[in-house]
């Protein structure tokens, strides 16, 4: 597929451009330092402003599908998604976060009492974002939350999926590397199964 994937230089941005070129995908990285990227004959590396929405409706216009892997906090969602929207591009997949997971009945992590409150704003941006796709019938998006603990690690290509519940595993944890995550996203990507919804993996 033709890709434009936002944020290509991040943690998690660098590994999904990694797996996408394992696959053999054609990728346009938007970053704001396009030097920082790798050098790959299938990967074009533009300079962008993603809060630009004209200019970053220019640079995906032609892509068969977007991934935006940028910071919520960093990015207006609405120009984003409008950005999208005018480039004539269908399908959006976000780099979600877990804070709009539930880990109870009707109690997200990020409204729990132990969330840490460094974190607090970028959760609740990340849930507004997913709170305003939830109402886009436009555009087919897919929005995949990591587990609480995100971090680089290894690509072990074993991992459980889940939809909105912050998934924890038998010792009580609740992980995934960037690597495994990366696989999840590209899968989706190649083989859409979540349609308009909210995802989430972790390890079981």
């Amino acid at each position: 597929m033709e890709v434009a994937l936002i944020g290509a230089s991040g943690n998690v941005g660098s590994r999904i451009l990694t797996e996408l070129l394992n696959r053999g995908h054609q990728v346009t990285g938007i970053v704001r330092h396009p030097e920082k990227l790798l050098r790959h004959d299938r990967l074009v590396a533009k300079q962008g402003d993603i809060n630009d929405e004209a200019e970053l409706a220019t640079l995906l216009a032609g892509h068969d599908a977007i991934i935006s892997a940028v910071k919520f906090l960093s990015a207006n969602p609405q120009s984003l998604i409008g950005a999208v929207k005018k480039a004539g591009v269908k399908r959006l997949l976000v780099v979600g976060g877990a804070g709009s997971l539930e880990v109870s009945r009707g109690v997200q992590l990020v409204d729990s009492a132990d969330f840490p409150s460094a974190y607090k704003p970028e959760a609740l941006a990340g849930r507004d974002f997913l709170n305003l796709l939830r109402g886009e019938h436009q555009l087919d998006w897919t929005f995949l939350s990591p587990s609480a603990l995100f971090v680089p690690g290894e690509r072990t290509g074993k991992f459980c999926l889940g939809t909105d519940r912050l998934l924890v595993n038998t010792k009580g944890d609740s992980k995934i590397s960037f690597e495994d995550y990366a696989i999840a996203l590209v899968d989706e990507l190649e083989t859409p199964r979540h349609s308009r919804q909210r995802f989430t993996i972790g390890y079981c």
